[in-house]
């Protein structure tokens, strides 16, 4: 383990510290504005599938089968599509994406129920039916307010999670700060 100067780790607390207060602003502002925020996170996605399907195609130029070439590209195609769809109508791909948490989140709250179920017994398996029937219940929630509910689902939770993660860390960067002072 190597010997990292007390005032290094005390600069980089003082730098969490103030990211940390960023993420909780923004966090914020993403819950009061879930609309904007849920825009932002489609947008994003859209981005991360237009480089991907890029990137499919710069790698299926090099794959060494036929197929595997074959396969890339249309992956590649695919990928942009699907991007470029997503930029150009994002109020139909934020409502496709609150539609598709939903789901996602009722596969989830199952697949707790399972777990639940196959663990009966031990330490902590009581938390696993706790967070399933918390999960169906957002699932249920998002189901039965779409797509009215689209503006303000993705938007709403990505900042709680923005929130939370920014009181975290802030809570971990100033203990950290403490600890070197």
């Amino acid at each position: 383990m190597t010997n990292i100067p007390i005032s290094r780790v005390h600069s980089a607390a003082n730098w969490s510290i103030a990211l940390s207060v960023l993420m909780i602003i923004a966090g914020i502002l993403a819950i009061f504005l879930p609309m904007a925020a849920g825009l932002a996170v489609t947008v994003l996605i859209a981005w991360l599938l237009i480089i991907s399907g890029v990137l499919h195609l710069i790698y299926g130029w090099r794959a060494g089968s036929a197929g595997g070439v074959a396969l890339e590209i249309v992956l590649g195609l695919l990928y942009l599509a699907i991007g470029i769809y997503l930029l150009s109508r994002p109020l139909a791909a934020l409502a496709a994406l609150t539609l598709a948490l939903g789901i996602y989140l009722f596969i989830e709250g199952i697949l707790e129920f399972a777990m639940a179920a196959r663990t009966r017994g031990m330490p902590g398996s009581g938390w696993l039916v706790f967070d399933g029937i918390i999960t169906v219940i957002l699932a249920i929630i998002i189901w039965s307010s779409w797509p009215a509910g689209t503006p303000w689902v993705i938007g709403t939770l990505v900042g709680i999670s923005m929130f939370f993660s920014g009181i975290s860390r802030l809570a971990i960067s100033m203990a950290v700060r403490r600890a070197t002072a």
